[in-house]
């Protein structure tokens, strides 16, 4: 059976990147060209309009009361994201490279928390935040989203832990280094490709967050952004237009952060592969 020649396969994988790369990117532009629409009506496919209306932008941010999500957003991510990540990474290293007692039974519990879809931890989650009288502030949110997002963290990190050469260990006892110096100043530092991708994939989780705040947060003021969507749905119907509009004002920040990190993340993602 003859193999195709390295031409047709550089074709065949830009053929698919292509394919991949509209996928992603044709409801992107199909939404943007929708928020430049006259407000109130409904376009029907992906049309430039005829006189494009910038200024809807300005008013979804203003309907949505956005700067004010913005800024609780900001606060929500910076409770989640650095404390989850630093909890990660500790415990990733500990269950790859320490003898934790009864470390194996723990992590296949925390593995258990991949399965449950947030959906039926809403409930349960809702009386335990009420027992701890933290209904309707940014800590109902904080709280419950380290937890569900712990499990992959853990799950991320200890792969990369287990990848890492035995003999840098070794060689740090050697030299008199305890368990957190080696910890500290020789894995650390050659996770940081692992750790920064985890960073970027939990700002992602938090900052899309739509459940939690909506259920446990009464002020709309303080739940992330993407509770700012319901200020377009009437009771009659949505505004597509306005949607359109503030759901790119929404998803920009995230762009820009996997635009800015997309080269720690592919480096994360390839580790394994090329060992």
């Amino acid at each position: 059976m003859r193999t195709a020649s390295p031409a047709a396969q550089r074709v065949t994988r830009t053929g698919i990147l292509l394919a991949l790369m509209l996928f992603a990117i044709v409801p992107l532009l199909s939404m943007f060209t929708t928020a430049l629409a006259a407000p109130g009506s409904t376009p029907q496919g992906l049309s430039w309009p005829a006189h494009p209306h910038w200024h809807n932008f300005v008013d979804a941010w203003g309907a949505a009361n956005f700067l004010a999500l913005f800024r609780s957003s900001a606060l929500i991510v910076l409770g989640v994201v650095p404390a989850t990540v630093a909890m990660a990474t500790a415990a990733g290293y500990a269950f790859a490279q320490l003898k934790v007692p009864g470390g194996k039974v723990i992590y296949a519990l925390m593995l258990v928390g991949l399965t449950l879809p947030v959906e039926a931890l809403i409930t349960p989650l809702y009386y335990d935040i009420q027992s701890l009288n933290l209904l309707g502030t940014r800590l109902a949110i904080v709280l419950p989203l380290i937890g569900l997002l712990m499990p992959f963290g853990i799950f991320w990190m200890r792969a990369h832990f287990l990848s890492a050469e035995a003999a840098l260990t070794e060689a740090a006892k050697i030299d008199g280094a305890n368990t957190w110096q080696t910890f500290r100043r020789i894995h650390l530092p050659l996770a940081t490709s692992a750790w920064s991708a985890l960073s970027v994939l939990f700002f992602l989780a938090t900052w899309n967050q739509y459940l939690l705040p909506l259920v446990l947060v009464d002020d709309p003021t303080k739940r992330t952004v993407a509770g700012g969507l319901g200020a377009f749905q009437g009771q009659y119907g949505t505004d597509i237009v306005l949607l359109c509009a503030g759901s790119l004002l929404i998803i920009t920040p995230s762009l820009v952060i996997f635009l800015i990190f997309q080269r720690n993340f592919v480096k994360a993602l390839l580790q394994g592969a090329v060992k």
